[in-house]
């Protein structure tokens, strides 16, 4: 039996040489760059030259963007921030309407004064909306679908078939669609009475 001792050792050692070398084990990769990081986009420049810090601001039942109805002209020329014109006053000096610089004509939005109080905005322009959502280019049965049997209808005092679609709103203010022969509206206005069912404006 202690024979068969060395002959065991020689068989554990030849196996040993015989055994493969340990498989080498891959190197844990490095950790991947992280990607280079977009840089943001800067805002564009603000719009210089004509554009007017009021531009494109909603109109509401209350007054046009800051300009609140029933404000001194004075309060409503500071809450504007920009420049305005200002048309002729009527005869005694009572009426008048100021323009935003940028108005491509005195009618895209105009803010009429009496009293020195701001007191009526008209819109000629398609890109503004009316309080409620009318807006020029529409048809009447377009203005019915939002308004429903608040609009009420009367002829216009110029136009033959046009008319004036109106709707009392908030705070006492009203809202005045006039629509040409073919029941377009061509524009609209805001403003508190009298100076609202003025036709001629501040003529």
């Amino acid at each position: 039996m202690k024979s068969l001792l060395p002959l065991t050792a020689a068989l554990a050692l030849t196996l040993a040489a015989c055994k493969p070398a340990d498989t080498p084990q891959p190197s844990t990769p490095a950790a991947s760059e992280p990607a280079a990081s977009t840089p943001a986009q800067a805002s564009p420049p603000p719009a210089t030259g004509e554009a007017d810090p009021q531009a494109n601001v909603p109109a509401t039942w209350q007054g046009y963007g800051d300009l609140k109805l029933g404000s001194t002209a004075d309060a409503a020329r500071q809450a504007w921030g920009g420049e305005l014109n200002s048309s002729t006053p009527s005869e005694g000096g009572a009426c008048y309407q100021l323009t935003p610089k940028w108005a491509t004509d005195k009618a895209d939005v105009a803010f009429m004064i009496e009293g020195d109080h701001f007191v009526r905005y008209d819109v000629t322009s398609s890109k503004e909306v009316a309080p409620g959502g009318g807006k020029v280019g529409m048809d009447e049965a377009a203005l019915r679908a939002l308004y429903g049997d608040k609009l009420q209808s009367m002829p216009h005092k110029y136009v033959e078939g046009g008319k004036y679609l109106s709707v009392d709103g908030q705070g006492g203010a009203k809202l005045v669609f006039e629509t040409g022969a073919d029941g377009v509206v061509t524009s609209w206005r805001v403003g508190l009475p009298p100076q609202i069912d003025y036709v001629e404006g501040c003529a």
